[in-house]
């Protein structure tokens, strides 16, 4: 989940028209500044037992702000709220703490996936090495394999407060969703409203592939729970207003405006005033802008409180300064640098998008809104007109390989980023993802023992 930015916009919000330029304003027409901002989050375990970390720590044990405390002595810069720890930057990166104490690396925008691997194989690293120092371990999975919900411990975050009382009222997961879910997504620019426009149809339409692709979230509470991406399911009753495929992308009348629309009908969660969160849970925007809002009657919002509130949808693919690609399971170290390499394949070539847009232009939303009701069970087995997604998955990654190729963004070695499509590949080419493997692993030599995966699969 996106945390505050560092500064604050204080502009007052007294149109629509100044949402719809804010994003608007977003628009790259020179790709050469285009970047790939690519974030990943991740569970922490004790060694000794596999049991998670609270907060504070204690019987002789570490807690969450001792890891990020470990990440701070390395030069991570500390970022506190109401006298918490609760996280770092360093070079345009970010470290932030999720609900259930999941960590998750923002990474900073950067021009190739050879920087963003980069980034991200630095961050493992230095997770390995406070790791072996605080005798704990990092996991990227999409569900946490053993932890009940009731033994999740809670992180002193004061929106999660308001979110962790609103979201029961809205699905019978959003919980889950918040304290047993980890994902990894990527973050990329636009030229254009129609190219945002485009990269949002083909982001939607492809993203149930990327979910079975990245499906890595076959156990709960220690024994398998029947789906592929458990994580994927979780979204499916967190919260209707907030979630899902969004139906209206693919509507003649998709644009910037439309997205403001959307976003101004989403019930608020809060209202961020310095370090404190003034709860608004379920009242609307478009009444803080008439200087009606209860939780804040008589003030209009800023700029600040529009982008707060925009970080508080949760769909497939969401729509801020720039898209997130948001359906992936978090996964193992190859796959992190995977996720940015499919996405930025199909929508940073024009060669490659356009093979894309031919390939879905004969989906409807209602075949999107299927395939993303199937691939949660089904994950590579799900089918779009009768077609497979392991067949499916080859013809995209083709289409993605030559559009990395195209790129001809070479690291030292003289490499292009198609060989971050590797791992994907080989899933396309045997039908195993990461959730197979791990359920193939379990029958096999796990001996039906799930704490396996915490030695087997930890970064």
């Amino acid at each position: 989940m996106s945390s505050p930015s560092a500064t604050s916009d204080a502009r007052l919000v007294e149109s629509k028209a100044q949402l719809v330029e804010f994003l608007q304003s977003g628009s790259k027409p020179d790709r050469t500044t285009w970047r790939i901002g690519s974030e990943h989050e991740k569970f922490i375990f004790h060694r000794d037992g596999f049991g998670p970390l609270s907060y504070e720590g204690g019987d002789g044990k570490p807690g969450i702000r001792d890891v990020l405390q470990a990440f701070v002595k390395l030069g991570w810069n500390p970022v506190e709220e109401n006298g918490h720890l609760i996280a770092a930057t360093k070079n345009g990166a970010s470290i932030t703490l999720e609900p259930g104490g999941q960590f998750e690396l923002s990474g900073a925008p950067l021009e190739s996936i050879h920087q963003t691997c980069d980034e991200t194989s630095t961050h493992l690293r230095e997770a390995r090495e406070i790791g072996e120092t605080l005798d704990i371990g990092f996991l990227g999975l999409g569900f946490h394999p053993t932890l009940k919900r009731e033994d999740v411990p809670v992180m002193p975050k004061a929106r999660y407060d308001i979110m962790r009382s609103y979201m029961p009222k809205r699905g019978s997961m959003g919980l889950d969703m918040m304290l047993r879910t980890c994902t990894v997504q990527v973050n990329l620019d636009f030229a254009s409203e129609a190219d945002m426009v485009e990269k949002f149809r083909i982001g939607l339409a492809l993203q149930p592939l990327a979910t079975a692709l990245f499906a890595n979230s076959p156990l709960k509470e220690g024994r398998p729970n029947g789906f592929k991406s458990l994580r994927s399911h979780v979204w499916t009753d967190t919260d209707p207003d907030r979630c899902g495929t969004l139906p209206f992308v693919f509507d003649e009348s998709m644009s910037f405006e439309r997205w403001a629309d959307h976003v101004l009908d989403v019930p608020m969660y809060f209202v961020r005033r310095g370090n404190k969160y003034i709860d608004a849970s379920g009242q609307s925007f478009r009444d803080f802008m008439a200087g009606k809002l209860p939780a804040l009657p008589g003030e209009l919002p800023t700029m600040e409180d529009w982008k707060d509130h925009m970080t508080t949808l949760f769909p497939e693919v969401r729509l801020k300064t720039f898209l997130e690609m948001r359906g992936a399971d978090g996964g193992p170290w190859s796959r992190l640098c995977a996720l940015p390499a499919f996405w930025v394949g199909l929508l940073y070539d024009t060669e490659a998008q356009q093979g894309a847009l031919d390939l879905i232009k004969g989906w409807s939303a209602d075949d999107v809104a299927q395939m993303r009701d199937d691939v949660p069970k089904m994950g590579l087995m799900t089918e779009i007109h009768g077609r497979d997604f392991s067949a499916l998955a080859k013809e995209v990654l083709t289409i993605a390989d030559k559009g990395l190729k195209n790129r001809a963004k070479l690291s030292s070695m003289g490499e292009t980023e198609q060989g971050f499509l590797n791992s994907l590949w080989e899933s396309a080419e045997t039908g195993m993802t990461p959730a197979c493997q791990i359920l193939h692993k379990l029958n096999g030599v796990w001996g039906g023992n799930a704490n396996r995966v915490f030695e087997a699969l930890s970064y």
